[in-house]
């Protein structure tokens, strides 16, 4: 009986042993991918394309006010700052109860430029209409405005039936076309200005002569006060239904990297700003820029058919920097690029002249640079003589048959 359960202690001992070495070597080659509650997400660095995460992105969700992003862009290409819009009975009439407002009232005199921040700080729904009905005639006629951009900017998968992301069965998007949109109106100085602003103050008007409407920015990554708060973060907006969840487009730049995240459906209002966080921290833990070359770097000498001597050796050098963005994980030292070199390189050929390219290829992405010539490479003498020798013949045959032909 002790001998059994002296093997049965040893066997123990063994498997617990065992399970310390395997724990370790899995925590050493353990994915560092992240895991969120939300129904779908993405991130992408928009400078390169890369996409750093994504969940369902791809899946038709509803956007809620993140919906405003291509609304607000819309009215900035079709309107001026200082434009006056007129608030209508329509305009103020069909919003439900609960959506936000900013408040707007009838007959009003309003800037564009109020209603945008209206619009994209405190979410006002009221704003979404008068914009509407101002830059498209109705809310219908915005609306297929809306759709039209949204094709053009490169969505497959979106439909909207208004400017404000009230709930409807037909108005939806993905997270992947939301990257998009954002990473289209970002582009835009005067979105990114009032989309990184945390309050602003509307202007008295002719039917409320008062400066107390105040609007905030729902989104806590712009609130000093707020435990979110992160200064790196550039908007984008938050956006929140029964239907949709809770909301949130985040643009974060920070050490040379311009994020886009896009986070759908998550459960909680808190959720989806530490949501996001984790992304954007996943994003920052696992990767960086690598230099692979840098401009005027030699990648490879050929000779030249046809050069003198002297110059036939010729090296060819990178017109740029070629940076891309990895995982900490990838050892660039073993990144191979592929030169391509254009046919047929014979002398004479000029300093700079591109003669090639060279391309790599990491993860999923290809990056490029051409190849330029170092030096001037001469024509060999021997070449130019045949050259002139060539010119030379030609010439004695043109004299030769017009004297033929002046002789008949």
């Amino acid at each position: 009986m002790n001998i059994k359960l002296k093997k049965i202690q040893k066997i123990i001992i063994l498997m617990i042993i065992i399970t310390i070495i395997l724990s370790n070597y899995l925590s050493v080659y353990a994915t560092d991918e992240i895991s969120i509650n939300a129904k779908s997400a993405i991130m992408v660095e928009v400078n390169t394309g890369k996409i750093i995460y994504e969940k369902n992105a791809n899946e038709q969700n509803f956007p809620a006010s993140v919906t405003k992003i291509l609304t607000a862009i819309l009215v900035l290409e079709k309107c001026e700052l200082n434009d006056t819009a007129i608030v209508s009975k329509k305009s103020i009439s069909n919003i439900p109860s609960g959506y936000v407002v900013a408040p707007l009232f009838e007959g009003e005199k309003i800037s564009i430029e109020d209603l945008l921040y209206a619009l994209m700080l405190k979410s006002a729904n009221d704003a979404a209409y008068v914009l509407a009905e101002h830059v498209g005639g109705s809310v219908d006629g915005f609306s297929d405005m809306m759709n039209r951009k949204a094709k053009e900017i490169g969505c497959t998968n979106t439909h909207f039936v208004n400017p404000n992301g009230i709930h409807d069965e037909e108005h939806y998007t993905t997270a992947y076309d939301l990257y998009l949109i954002s990473k289209y109106a970002m582009e835009n100085k005067t979105f990114e200005k009032i989309v990184s602003t945390y309050e602003y103050t509307l202007s008295a008007t002719n039917k409320y002569v008062k400066k107390d409407r105040v609007m905030q920015s729902t989104n806590y990554f712009l609130n000093p006060k707020s435990k979110f708060y992160n200064e790196n973060v550039k908007g984008i907006k938050t956006g929140t239904t029964l239907q949709a969840g809770n909301c949130l487009i985040t643009n974060i730049n920070k050490d040379g990297f311009n994020y886009i995240s896009v986070v759908l459906g998550a459960k909680t209002s808190d959720g989806r700003f530490t949501e996001t966080q984790k992304i954007i921290n996943y994003a920052f833990d696992n990767y960086i820029f690598s230099n692979l070359n840098k401009k005027g770097d030699i990648i490879k000498n050929i000779e030249v058919d046809k050069a003198t001597k002297e110059t036939k050796n010729l090296n060819l050098v990178i017109n740029d920097d070629v940076t891309i963005i990895n995982n900490k994980k990838i050892n660039v030292k073993e990144i191979e690029p592929e030169v391509i070199l254009n046919e047929n390189i014979v002398a004479p050929i000029n300093k700079g002249q591109e003669l090639g390219t060279i391309k790599y290829t990491v993860d999923g992405l290809e990056y490029s640079a051409k190849l330029l010539a170092e030096n001037d490479v001469e024509l060999k003498t021997y070449y130019i003589e045949i050259l002139i020798g060539s010119v030379i013949a030609f010439c004695i045959f043109i004299i030769f048959v017009k004297k033929r032909k002046n002789n008949r």
